[in-house]
């Protein structure tokens, strides 16, 4: 898994732990769904209600880690990050395998996190996260992939389900429609992102449309095609009213409310006034809604703990000197931001440093970018350990 693209100035994001309180960690349970079936309203802040599930494939993977540190006080800290909420990944449709048994100890007051992650020809402009699904396979995306995942999820309606809608797709088609790549895909994209939020349209499902971040769709010239690109999927979708908004910064660096912005300084910062993810959930809402689009949004801060770090907005790929941001807390002191949230798993690789992979894209070579790093989606645990020490808050 990764983030986002290729360059073009408007892209990537800041990083910076968010001021409002945390919630404290959950502890790990092992009561599963409610007694009756979850109905989510979604004229409502769902996580105001339930608090985002620490998943089971992530605790695993900082057990293991865990495991690993010889120094008793930061493997302590350590430890506690497997008790975060945080989203899984349902990337490959093998992956759709992890859905059941991540169900298994969720209680009534938590709601699983899934990303939505497999369209066909994924991640148009960039190479550290291609996906399986061919461009015109269209037909497996929705019979292989989405359709298996609607039916997990209507055999569990005693679960509430929060789910990310396909990172980077949407947007990269606002921004890199002069690349062959993004252009072949555009089709795929479209009618694939309407049929899943269509057909994930459930009662126990919120739904959050991925929409880049401030330093990608925040540019003064990128907001309203964006917002109506956004908005065309959903009516494509029959405005499914389920999904409540976007989500925002999914495994990026950018800050909450930073300013002035990591990047106000640039010359040519006068043509983006979204310089921290506030502003850009602010300025971006009333697009969505001029589109006719539902405009709330769901943050990550997953790893924003630290700014200055980046050469450039369009960095992405394992920023060095990055941290564990805010947890996830519906306490963002914006009414538009329903929460914080750890939608990229920490440790987890963006993408390859080795420059003789298939997978390799520059981006994970610059000079800003962590070394050595694996392939996308591998854990990473000096970059974990990385991550753990940059904490704000500290563990």
């Amino acid at each position: 898994m990764k983030f986002t693209q290729s360059a073009v100035l408007a892209f990537a994001a800041t990083a910076v732990a968010a001021p409002s309180a945390t919630t404290k960690d959950e502890p790990r349970q092992a009561a599963s769904g409610c007694s009756s079936a979850v109905t989510l309203d979604p004229s409502s802040n769902p996580f105001k209600k339930y608090t985002l599930h620490p998943n089971k494939f992530y605790r695993d993977e900082v057990t293991a880690a865990v495991a690993q540190l010889s120094d008793s006080s930061l493997a302590a800290a350590a430890a506690k990050v497997a008790d975060v909420g945080s989203f899984l990944w349902i990337d490959t449709i093998a992956n759709i395998a992890k859905i059941e048994p991540a169900l298994a100890d969720v209680p009534c007051t938590n709601i699983l996190g899934l990303v939505i992650y497999d369209l066909p020809g994924r991640d148009c402009a960039a190479k550290a996260s291609n996906g399986e699904l061919k461009v015109g396979e269209i037909s497996r995306y929705k019979s292989e992939y989405i359709d298996p995942i609607v039916t997990l999820l209507k055999a569990h309606p005693n679960t509430a389900f929060a789910l990310v809608i396909e990172p980077d797709s949407l947007p990269n088609l606002v921004t890199n429609s002069d690349k062959d790549t993004c252009k072949n895909s555009a089709a795929g994209y479209r009618d694939g992102v309407a049929y899943a939020i269509k057909n994930l349209n459930l009662p126990n499902v919120i739904m959050y449309l991925d929409a880049g971040h401030g330093g990608w769709l925040g540019w003064d010239a990128n907001l309203k095609p964006g917002a109506q690109e956004l908005a065309k999927a959903f009516k494509a979708g029959g405005s499914p009213k389920q999904l409540r908004g976007i989500a925002t910064n999914t495994a990026g660096w950018n800050a909450w409310d930073l300013s002035p912005g990591e990047f106000s300084t640039a010359s040519d910062a006068k043509y983006n006034k979204c310089q921290n993810e506030k502003i850009y959930v602010d300025t971006f809402a009333p697009e969505l809604k001029s589109a006719g689009m539902p405009n709330h949004a769901i943050v990550d801060t997953g790893r924003n703990a630290k700014t200055g770090l980046r050469a450039e907005w369009g960095d992405w790929c394992n920023v060095n000197g990055a941290g564990f941001g805010v947890r996830p807390t519906s306490s963002t002191g914006d009414e538009l931001a329903d929460a914080f949230v750890w939608i990229k798993p920490g440790g987890e690789s963006d993408g390859t440093s080795d420059s003789s992979a298939t997978r390799y894209d520059s981006f994970c070579g610059k000079d800003d970018a962590f070394k050595p790093a694996p392939e996308a989606g591998t854990w990473n645990q000096a970059y974990f350990e990385m991550l753990l020490q940059n904490a704000v808050p500290s563990f």
